[in-house]
């Protein structure tokens, strides 16, 4: 069997270190970002299944939120966005509690 540097020396395979579509994919693009709204996938029981054999009958020991990391990344912009609304949304609560008076009940 001829080597991997014979065969990228070879005229007929010569186009394949040039063109883009043979090129490995980098590491930042291959996880689809996804915003806060669905983060709770990552550590929601509905989202978690045991998996006791492979697709093939091989036993295996993972779980589904394994894959769940595997193929989606939270993006950066939105996590750091959504724990300073958190952080504010809690503020305007206390804000709204303390502007009423200590006399008046809720009916």
């Amino acid at each position: 069997m001829a080597s991997q540097a014979e065969i990228l020396n070879d005229g007929r395979f010569s186009c394949v270190t040039r063109d883009p579509r043979f090129w490995e994919m980098p590491e930042k693009e291959r996880k689809i970002k996804i915003d806060k709204r669905f983060r709770a996938m990552f550590h929601d029981k509905k989202f978690k299944l045991k998996y006791t054999v492979d697709k093939r009958g091989r036993p295996v020991n993972y779980t589904s939120t394994e894959n769940l990391r595997k193929f989606y990344a939270l993006s950066e912009s939105d996590s750091d966005i959504s724990e300073d609304d958190s952080e504010g949304h809690t503020e305007r609560k206390k804000k709204k509690k303390k502007a009423k008076p200590k006399g008046e009940t809720d009916s």
